[in-house]
Formats: structure tokens, sequence, C-alpha cells
């Protein structure tokens, strides 16, 4: 699998018979992984319908493997996506526990939720909470899908960038998803919707965000619609767009190169987000990232 940076996908008009054969053979390997992966998250999604205990939220690397040595690195929180909750990042959280991220948090929603600003709200009061349990000023956010969306609500509306260093998000609808028509009758499916009034509040301006956004979108997404509504392209937002091709939705959370350069992300302390970055936003999206 390749992550690369800002290359906008380009599909010829009439692509070669060789060309058609190699994107055919990775849908196909996508969709496989994709099916293996719901079907290990079926049976891990009981594991994870009750909220996590405090207790939980700290302790030695799981399997007793010895954690590597920690720095004073904010709190990582992990936020699920749609009808989903917190067992889909079973492997992410042991992965970086393993890579000395010792204060970790896994929230659940209710898979009623039917408003993304009332989710962010109660996000907020989460963050409020880690925050004077742990002694931190600010926690790092991991949201998958949806999660990514409430995050981000939480960040860019509600004042969280104060709280909030680095947001990742992992194939967060950030320009609205036209999949599943016939989805829209919950009211949270039509927010995700290209030009719905969450996605217009979303794109008024932003000025001085202190959160610093790292967006992944893959090229074989099946939820996004297009596939590059997963990007982030807000003008005063400092992100870098990080396209993953060869996986699927499921597989963002789960593939072993994606949790990598999301630790690299989280342990990235070169950015200093308690000011405006706009001067690193453009450089990101000149530059791009790479991950061979």
């Amino acid at each position: 699998m390749k992550v690369t940076g800002l290359l906008p996908i380009r599909l010829l008009p009439f692509p070669a018979p060789g060309r058609l054969a190699g994107l055919s053979l990775a849908l196909l390997r996508a969709t496989a992984l994709e099916v293996a992966i719901l079907a290990g998250h079926l049976l891990l999604y009981p594991s994870g319908i009750i909220q996590e205990r405090r207790s939980e939220e700290t302790g030695p690397a799981p399997d007793g493997a010895a954690p590597l040595p920690t720095r004073a690195l904010p709190p990582v929180v992990l936020l699920h996506g749609f009808i989903d909750n917190r067992s889909v990042f079973v492997l992410l959280r042991r992965f970086l526990a393993q890579h000395g991220r010792q204060q970790l948090t896994s929230l659940n929603y209710s898979p009623l939720t039917c408003d993304v600003r009332t989710a962010a709200a109660l996000l907020g009061r989460h963050i409020e909470e880690i925050c004077q349990r742990t002694g931190s000023d600010r926690v790092d956010v991991v949201g998958h899908s949806l999660g990514g969306l409430i995050a981000r609500y939480y960040v860019q509306r509600l004042g969280g960038d104060t709280r909030v260093r680095t947001l990742v998000t992992l194939g967060t609808p950030h320009s609205g998803t036209r999949v599943v028509p016939m989805a829209n009758a919950h009211p949270i499916v039509r927010q995700m919707r290209p030009g719905s009034a969450l996605m217009e509040e979303l794109s008024r301006p932003a000025p001085d965000c202190r959160t610093r956004f790292i967006c992944f979108w893959s090229d074989l997404d099946h939820l996004m619609d297009p596939v590059a509504a997963a990007r982030l392209d807000h003008p005063d937002l400092p992100t870098q767009n990080v396209q993953v091709t060869g996986i699927g939705h499921l597989a963002l959370p789960v593939h072993p190169a994606v949790a990598a350069r999301i630790r690299q992300a989280l342990d990235d302390t070169s950015t200093d987000t308690s000011a405006p970055a706009r001067t690193g936003t453009r450089a990101a999206r000149a530059n791009g990232l790479r991950l061979a």
C-alpha cells in the first residue's frame, strides 16, 4: 500500500486494458480486505457497546508488551464512525500504546445520535473532563468517518481548538458524501450530504484556528462519493491531506501503514499549534506527504 500527498486522481476517458485490469485487481483486493475486516469487526462489536471504564484508559501496553519511553504528549481521544462503537479502534489503540501513548480514551456516542452539533457538544464535555483528570491542557483526537466530522465541528464551531492540538480524520466526509441516497431518512446522514446546512456552516471562515488537521482519504473508499470528499480544503484550517491508495473505508483505522502514519503525526511536536498556522497550511498543500 502506498500513501501519497495531494495528488489528484486522474482517470483516462478510455483507460487502456492493462490499466483497467490493474484497477479491477486493486478493487478486488480492497473489497476482499473490507469483507474480512467487517467480519472481524462484527465479532468485536459487542465488546465495544458499553462505554469505556476509566481503568481501561491507562496502564501497560496490551499483551504485556513493554511500551517505548514516553514523552510529554497529550492524551489521545478515539472517536468512532456512524452506527459503530469504540471496538473499531482495538488495533490502533494497541499500536499507539505499544509506542508510548499511555493516555488513550475511546469514546462512544449513541447510535441514536441525530445531530452532529449535539454530539460535538457532548464530545467537548468529555474532553474537558479528560483534561481535568489528566492535568493536560490539550488532547489529540483521531476520528473515523462521522467521528472526524463531529470532532471537526467541535474544533471549528464550538471553540474546541483551544483543547485539541491535532485532529486526525480517517475517511471523514469533509465536503459531504452522496453515497446511498436511500439513507436520507436518517437526519445525521442528511447532515453529511453536500450542500447541507451543516456543510455550509463548516465552510464558513474559521480565523486563527489552533488545531492542526491530518486528513486521510482513500481512492477506494466506497462510502465517499466523490472519494475526495474526505479531503479537507478550507483556507483557515492548517491541514495536511494524505491520500491512501489500495484500501477501503473500513481498513483505514486498522491498516498498519496508516497506523504508523497516525503515530508519526501525533508524535510531531514541531508545529506550534498555539498560534495560527495559515503558512503551514499552504506548505502542506504544496509539498504533500508521502509514505512508501
